[in-house]
């Protein structure tokens, strides 16, 4: 045994079970029972000993917030169906002041809001927000380098906050947030009855305010929300004052018509990037284009069906025929003579056909030839009447 004791630390920091260790020993030929590679690992090995822990200092005031989902319970409506609510939790690491924010949704927006609803009840911003890796907040999860949402992190630099994501399955990073969830669905909503999700976020917020933040802490043996009024409240960063506008990121395909779509509608793109993908922020207001990080283009936001095209964006011979601008049209004729150009003009004159007002002016073409053609397509035969095929 004393052999494989090397390996065995091995795959015991790899994280395999004893169970699983015993199998692959027994791979390799050393046949022992179980509890005497259990009684080995924890005698010799320190298998099973708990880890010392030790108690990180708290932050300055104002610093620092952790953030958690918790599921809190059901919520009956008015169908009489029950509904999972969740609580997305804010529990400020100095004062352990806290904040819950019911929602039945993990999405980007429902985080948005519930964030700028704690802004609103702890009266500023925090200059760290630690939270758990939700999907909405975090893309990928990676101890050192995390990527975090696009919108997401555009919404935190307008708020000026950082973003510093807990790892994974590591709740020690956000100890003082952890413990809030459990109490906030065993002392707010367990044995309540709600009307609808808006009566249970406002008694959320009033718990918060009078039970949560008025009890004596268990760890501080303080009074959370007369230190945060304290302490923490002067340090805060200021409320924002305008609303934040939700982005949507997609990475759209230029089309050989020099168009990309975003949510039904088309906008053009400037250069020779047909079949690059692009990377588009598209808001209630404005689309914007980039290509390699590079802001090439922006666009007002039109209804979807719709389209919006910038003339620079379409190749110079063919702007005026995509467009149909007449008189454009009409100039690019009369360079191959007056004649030409008097028809075009006559042409003109009536209502445009559409497509076909390109080829009649030749604009589509290098050279204007309007000379009629004579048809190639061969003369019908003169109708004969069929003859009966009774007897």
């Amino acid at each position: 045994m004393a052999a494989q004791s090397g390996q065995i630390t091995a795959w015991l920091d790899q994280g395999l079970t004893l169970t699983k260790i015993h199998i692959l020993l027994g791979r390799r030929g050393v046949v022992v029972s179980y509890r005497t590679l259990n009684r080995y690992a924890r005698t010799e090995l320190g298998f099973g000993k708990r880890r010392v822990t030790v108690r990180v200092a708290d932050c300055e005031p104002g610093s620092e917030v952790q953030v958690d989902f918790g599921r809190l319970g059901l919520l009956t409506d008015a169908e009489g169906r029950g509904r999972v609510v969740k609580g997305l939790i804010f529990t400020a690491v100095y004062s352990r002041h806290m904040f819950v924010y019911p929602t039945h949704r993990e999405t980007l927006g429902e985080v948005i809001a519930g964030f700028e609803a704690a802004w609103t009840f702890f009266g500023g911003v925090f200059a760290v927000v630690i939270p758990d890796n939700m999907k909405a907040i975090v893309d990928r999860a990676n101890a050192t380098e995390p990527r975090l949402n696009d919108s997401f992190r555009e919404y935190a630099e307008s708020r000026g906050f950082v973003v510093d994501p807990a790892r994974i399955r590591s709740p020690q990073d956000k100890p003082r947030v952890e413990r809030c969830v459990p109490y906030a669905r065993s002392n707010f909503f367990a044995g309540e009855q709600f009307r609808d999700l808006d009566d249970c976020r406002e008694r959320a917020a009033r718990w918060c305010r009078e039970v949560a933040g008025m009890r004596v802490h268990g760890t501080t043996r303080l009074h959370p929300a007369e230190v945060f009024a304290t302490d923490e409240h002067p340090k805060l960063k200021p409320l924002p004052d305008t609303e934040f506008d939700i982005p949507a990121w997609a990475h759209p395909k230029v089309a050989p018509d020099r168009h990309v779509q975003l949510n039904r509608a088309l906008y053009s793109v400037p250069g020779d990037l047909v079949g690059q993908r692009l990377t588009a922020r598209v808001d209630t207001r404005t689309v914007k284009l980039y290509w390699r990080g590079e802001l090439i283009k922006v666009h007002p936001v039109v209804e979807p069906g719709r389209r919006h095209t910038d003339p620079a964006d379409l190749p110079a011979e063919l702007t005026a025929y995509a467009t149909r601008d007449l008189e454009a049209l009409q100039r690019k004729a009369s360079v191959h003579g007056p004649h030409i150009g008097a028809y075009a003009a006559a042409v003109l004159e009536h209502p445009c056909p559409g497509p076909r007002c390109g080829r009649s002016t030749g604009c589509s073409a290098s050279s204007a030839d309007t000379t009629p053609r004579p048809s190639t397509k061969p003369a019908a035969a003169p109708w004969k009447p069929k003859r009966s095929t009774s007897a």
